[in-house]
């Protein structure tokens, strides 16, 4: 059998666009003469379309969007294998299934709804799915298709406790679908999925496959979403695995990507399944993410701050790759505790990317301030005030400019930085989407040495110089934070983890350190919920996969 894998980047609620990409793609595969072209999970709505799925008009549209699928497979000689929303037959319910359906001829000839609904982290399919009643089984071209959908693949019975516990911390479900469709007698297992990336992930999802291979002995397909939609990257990396357990084809990651593979007949050049390194997947997740949310978002520039410190270095280095150097705009805002070397570093920073690049001095506008309110700041020493004041006019005049121009504000900020607290509400916390939001600070300083890799384009002035918000004299951030190898050790086992600080300290952290940091990352709840959305690259996002209490006590 000859099977096109359609590794493809759809935009949420685009019936229509999505449909027409579907179209497009088997005009471009049919010279090939493919079988069978598989398409990701929930392609015609894109993934997560979220509450959409409560309006029943979308619901109806959607089923419009499947017969016009149907209608397109008449002509087609291939079949299609497709995830849509179909409507649950069920009497009490919620309504909808996950569904994978197969059509040829201009008939549908089979569906499987998903069975295995997750509900942790990011994902909220229990809110809208139910799962499907039965696990089947169908005939095509001479072979038992075993299809199934994303999360009905991740639960063998053999997975190691070490990789259940960074999947889900526990066993979650009673039930195995692929070994279903084994013992049912499938012949070729068919996976489809809108499998969102966080580091390590890519990794995780052969060995899953290789599990299921080693037990049954089946070919296994897996055909991922790629893109972007709000804070989920979906990387792709879409793959087919012979029995023995040998990669036939895999997919590129982070980029669309159509490829027809020949189950017989397999290529006589080795394939390999080799993701990128870490800080390269990293990288490459954040580009992607940036460009889906900007372009699906109807913008076509960016705007950000130049500090001329490494956080928004790195963003606005990611900006020009995602966008082109054409549609980013710099600004470095000059404060009275501004140093020269920031400026100087930003202008350099703007001539190595070739971008827009503007002065605009605060302290007039800060002066202003402070002499407005001195009547009632008299007697007052200064303090962590005047510091917001100053990322708070910083953080107006770029909502200006992006409400002049029509730029969306990229923020710079990073998870070691908004973990606890250490950013400001209104001022630097001002835009469309944090792009750093997920990514600790000794990993901003990886990807800084990643870009860098062939040229300097980020100074190594900026990279080399102690980590600064100059919003008070000589001020480092070290004055006020442990050191960041110490502060990311520790969130990551509090967040990513969820240790408890007396597991924390346990493995060789300060007590007094781990009770600080716990503490600030408990009172600046309120400060992460105002955040933008978060481009998610680790286990445990800053975002709709934390569901944490504001108003709330607990103390250790």
């Amino acid at each position: 059998m000859k099977i096109a894998l359609a590794q493809l980047n759809p935009t949420v609620g685009d019936l229509k666009g999505n449909l027409d990409l579907l179209r497009r793609v088997l005009e471009r595969v049919a010279p090939e003469n493919p079988d069978l072209v598989v398409f990701p999970e929930m392609f015609l709505t894109g993934y997560p379309p979220r509450d959409m799925l409560n309006r029943t008009w979308f619901v109806s549209a959607t089923q419009q969007a499947l017969a016009g699928v149907r209608e397109i497979s008449h002509r087609c000689r291939a079949g299609i294998i497709i995830g849509a929303i179909t409507p649950s037959p069920q009497t009490f319910s919620r309504g909808l299934h996950n569904t994978a359906l197969l059509f040829a001829h201009g008939k549908e000839l089979f569906r499987q709804a998903k069975s295995l609904l997750p509900f942790y982290d990011v994902f909220d399919e229990a809110r809208y799915f139910d799962p499907a009643p039965e696990i089947r089984l169908v005939r095509f071209q001479e072979m038992t298709l075993g299809i199934s959908i994303c999360e009905d693949a991740w639960n063998p019975a053999d997975l190691s406790a070490e990789n259940r516990k960074r999947l889900w911390g526990r066993k979650i479900y009673h039930l195995d679908p692929i070994a279903v469709q084994a013992q049912a007698g499938a012949d070729l297992f068919i996976n489809i999925a809108a499998s969102p990336f966080w580091r390590g992930k890519q990794a995780l999802r052969a060995e899953l496959a290789r599990a299921h291979i080693s037990k049954h002995r089946r070919p296994f397909v897996f055909v991922n979403m790629v893109g972007a939609n709000d804070e989920l990257v979906f990387d792709g990396g879409s793959f087919v695995f012979d029995q023995n357990l040998k990669p036939l084809t895999v997919l590129p990651w982070f980029e669309e990507k159509v490829v027809v593979v020949d189950l017989k007949n397999t290529p006589g050049s080795e394939v390999s399944y080799q993701p990128p390194a870490e800080v390269e997947s990293i990288y490459q997740a954040l580009t992607l993410g940036v460009r889906d949310y900007v372009h699906k978002c109807g913008f076509k520039k960016v705007v950000l701050g130049l500090s001329g410190g490494i956080d928004s270095a790195v963003v606005c280095c990611i900006a020009v790759a995602a966008l082109g150097k054409d549609n980013v705009f710099g600004v470095t805002m000059p404060g009275p505790f501004s140093t020269p070397g920031s400026i100087t570093d930003s202008e350099q920073l703007a001539r190595n990317l070739d971008i827009q690049f503007a002065t605009i001095p605060i302290t007039p506008i800060y002066q202003a301030y402070l002499d407005t309110l001195q009547p009632n700041f008299t007697g007052c020493q200064p303090d962590v005030t005047e510091e917001n004041i100053q990322a708070r006019i910083r953080g107006n005049i770029l909502m200006a400019l992006s409400n002049k121009f029509g730029y969306l504000v990229l923020t710079t900020g990073n998870k070691s930085e908004l973990a606890v607290g250490y950013c400001t509400l209104y001022g630097d916390m001002s835009g469309g989407i944090a792009v750093l939001g997920d990514v600790p600070k000794t990993t901003v300083y990886e990807l800084a040495r990643f870009i860098n890799r062939e040229k300097e384009l980020i100074p190594k002035a900026i990279i080399e110089k102690p980590p600064s918000a100059e919003l008070r004299p000589n001020q480092k951030d070290q004055d006020t934070l442990p050191p960041y190898e110490i502060l990311d050790g520790i969130i990551a086992r509090y967040i990513d983890e969820e240790l408890s600080p007396e597991e924390i300290v346990q493995q060789g952290f300060n007590p007094e350190t781990v009770k600080w940091v716990v503490e600030q990352i408990e009172r600046n709840e309120y400060k992460r919920r105002q955040a933008p959305p978060v481009i998610k690259v680790t286990t445990r996002a800053f975002g709709t996969g934390r569901r944490y209490p504001i108003a709330a006590r607990f103390r250790y």
